[in-house]
This record gives structure tokens, sequence and C-alpha cells, in this order.
């Protein structure tokens, strides 16, 4: 495992090489009011809807997009927070470059963070499974409100603690609603091809990323003068390989979150703190012109 480091040893490392790669991860969004699905632990403290579970019955999808549909009225009122901010700066000054975000939030890119890769896709569109078929999250989040008159105040009503439902909101907009608050839900279907295989276009636990974006990402670690992580555990692999390819080829690897990650060993450089007050203290060590 990597000693712990300073804020201006970072700044020094980042001065030195040049625009670094940038990972992030849930944790970079908690500061926005969206919390992750694993604690400082690094253990997980909730459990998504899989892939083979949405994609298995229009049970499950009614079940998903009942949640979401109140979710996404909190989720998609969040805005950057100081980590975001700094981010985008940082990467303006020259010390970070490319982000490749696990987070399907949109948050970098309305901090105006540029060069953004998706990992795992985003929520603010949807995909048809059936005929590939898209639209906007926001005008399918219309077409469920006018078909679901009164569903958020019954649905909301029949939970014993209504905070309960906005404390647990996951990252992927996702929230906790008991089974049979969602049975009169009407799922969305399909402007197209009217089928009621609409999915978020975003990977679900258990899906797959697709292949090009892995390669891209692969490629823009290979070509790295530091890959630096911000706000991930590295639980998951997909966000992990990365770490382990920069590793091996003696990247230098810097990570800035709280709690142990699965990456540890491979890390050269650890700052186990909160993300918004050590990043804006990056900026300054760097010399960043603030926006």
């Amino acid at each position: 495992m990597s000693p712990e480091v300073s804020v201006r040893e970072v700044a020094a490392l980042l001065r030195e090489t040049g625009p670094a790669l940038v990972l992030t991860g849930a944790g970079l969004s908690t500061e926005s009011g969206i919390p992750d699905y694993r604690g400082p632990d690094g253990n997980r403290r909730v459990t998504p809807m899989s892939h083979q579970e949405f994609t298995a019955t229009s049970e499950a999808r009614q079940r998903y997009w009942a949640r979401s549909f109140i979710g996404w009225q909190r989720f998609s009122a969040a805005e950057p927070n100081d980590g975001h901010l700094a981010v985008t700066d940082l990467q303006r000054a020259g010390a970070l470059g490319a982000v490749i975000t696990q987070n399907v939030d949109g948050l970098h890119q309305d901090a105006g963070t540029r060069e953004v890769i998706e990992l795992h896709g985003s929520l603010a569109e949807v995909v048809c499974l059936t005929c590939e078929g898209r639209v906007d999250r926001g005008l399918l989040q219309a077409l469920m409100d006018d078909a679901n008159p009164g569903f958020a105040s019954r649905a909301l009503g029949s939970v014993v603690d209504g905070s309960r439902v906005s404390s647990q909101i996951r990252p992927d907009g996702d929230i906790v609603l008991a089974d049979e608050a969602v049975t009169t839900f009407v799922t969305p279907r399909c402007l197209a091809c009217d089928a009621d295989t609409l999915k978020p276009d975003v990977v679900f636990f258990g899906g797959a990323v697709p292949k090009p974006r892995v390669e891209q990402c692969y490629a823009l670690t290979e070509a790295a003068s530091a890959l630096v992580v911000l706000g991930s555990s590295l639980k998951v692999m997909s966000g992990y390989r990365f770490v382990r390819r920069a590793a091996a080829r003696g990247i230098p690897v810097v990570v800035i979150t709280r709690g142990p990650t699965r990456g540890d060993a491979e890390t050269t450089h650890r700052i186990d703190a909160p993300l918004g007050v050590t990043l804006a203290a990056l900026t300054r060590a760097v010399g960043a012109q603030v926006a």
C-alpha cells in the first residue's frame, strides 16, 4: 500500500507530469446529494437492480421505472459540487486531462469539464432494447407523469418514513420504494415500436461496458503521464482495470477518496480525505485559475 501523501506532493507530481488522466467514481458526487453504493469501508450498502433482472420481466421494468420516476426528481436537480468544479479548474490549468467517469449523473459536464468519457453511460438518455430507438429522459419523465397522475403523492404516502425515499436515492437514480406502491404504475413504452423494453442508456450491474468504449479508455491509460482516481473504491473491475493497466506500465497512480480501495497495492500516491475540500486545496496548490 502506498503511504499517505500531502496535497502539495500531489500538486508537485501533476506539475511534473503534465495533464493526468482522471478516473472518477460515485464518491465524487456524494457532496451533490447523490449517495454512493458503498460506505467508507468499501462495503456495499444497497444492491441495485441488475441487467439480468431488468431484462427478464415486465414486472421488473415496472418496478424500476416506478422507483426511477420518483428518484429522478431529486437526481436531476443535483448540481456540481466543489469537487466537480475543482476538476474543471485543474483541467483548464493543464494539470488534468481527459476524464473517465463511472458516474451517470452528467455533473462533470454541468461543471464545464471537457473530454468526459462516460464509462457506464448516461441517465439523460433512454434506449429501447427492442428497436434501439432513443428518447430524452426529460421527455420520458413528462410522459410518465401524464400516464401516472398522482402516483408520486400516493407512493410517498405509502412509505412510513417519507425521508427514507430521498435518503436512499442511488447513483443510478433508483430509490427505495415498497413493492406494493408500484403495482399500479404504468410502465413507459417505446414511442417507435410500443415495446415496454425502454432502459436508461447506462450499464447496469451485471452488464458489460461496450467494447469500443473500453478500448478508448485503455488507449487513454496507455498514453497517460499519470492516473488520478477520485472518489472510487475500485471494487468494480470496469474501473479498476485501468488502474491495473497504469500500474503495469509504471504510470503513477494517485488515489483521493475516503477509505480503503481495491487498488491500494497499485497506488503510488494516496490521500484519504473528503473530495471537495481536498480538490479545492489541490487547485490552489497547483496554482490553477479558479473559474
